[in-house]
């Protein structure tokens, strides 16, 4: 059983069958299940991707750097909206940012964080890593290894690591277990490769596995494999 854990939502999965913005359904369900955990004992950290508002990296005639801006922006709305919908599920949440957002939420600290998951709250880390150039994967990897978490469990919305594309390659091979240097060397794009390797590194496993698989998350923790596991 984990002790500390990093969730990572997918903001596009949270968007449900919309496939844009988020589906309050779709969250409650994620919340309902984190709160499952959490009655465990397990503390949890939430980062959420932006993609269901902003793709930064395909947005055309836009300066990069701005472009990165709008989707960290994007990442603090989710975690906001998010944190809220917890709240109505019971729980006592707080929001992390890199950067001060006036009274919306904390700046992070490694110290505060752990404090606030101590003291029984799932803290979200919002606002991505403040950094143009890098993405939301790269925000979870951060702060799993900043916060010495045990696993990182991403929910996304595909199943698992495929060896190819599954919307392009009908007979896309899912891999049920591999290690990040298999991800490097191959450059599987479901996993940016600057976070694998500090992964890697850190030596923190991880779960990637579809959001809308019933009762995902709470399988996930418990044990079971319903996609990709990855280890150091």
């Amino acid at each position: 059983m984990y002790k500390r854990v990093l969730l990572k939502l997918s903001g596009e999965a949270l968007s449900g069958e919309k496939g844009f913005g988020l589906d309050l359904e779709t969250t409650r369900q994620a919340a309902r299940q984190v709160k499952a955990a959490h009655e465990m004992g397990i503390e949890i950290a939430i980062v959420i991707g932006g993609g269901n508002w902003w793709r930064g990296r395909s947005s055309e005639g836009i300066d990069r750097v701005k472009a990165d801006q709008i989707g960290m922006l994007a990442t603090v709305m989710n975690c906001l909206y998010v944190s809220e919908v917890f709240r109505t599920e019971g729980m006592d949440t707080q929001v992390f940012v890199p950067y001060p957002i006036g009274l919306y939420a904390e700046v992070f600290s490694k110290d505060k964080a752990l404090k606030a998951m101590k003291e029984g709250k799932v803290v979200f880390f919002a606002g991505g890593t403040g950094h143009p150039f890098f993405s939301t994967d790269m925000a979870t990897a951060l702060r799993a290894a900043e916060t010495e978490c045990d696993a990182v469990l991403m929910a996304k919305s595909i199943d698992g690591v495929y060896d190819s594309d599954p919307g392009k390659n009908p007979n896309a091979k899912r891999y049920d277990e591999m290690k990040y240097q298999e991800i490097i060397d191959k450059q599987l794009g479901v996993i940016d490769l600057a976070s694998a390797i500090l992964l890697r590194d850190a030596g923190i496993p991880a779960e990637l596995f579809a959001l809308a698989e019933k009762e995902s998350i709470i399988r996930v923790i418990r044990g079971e494999s319903i996609g990709t596991t990855i280890k150091a």
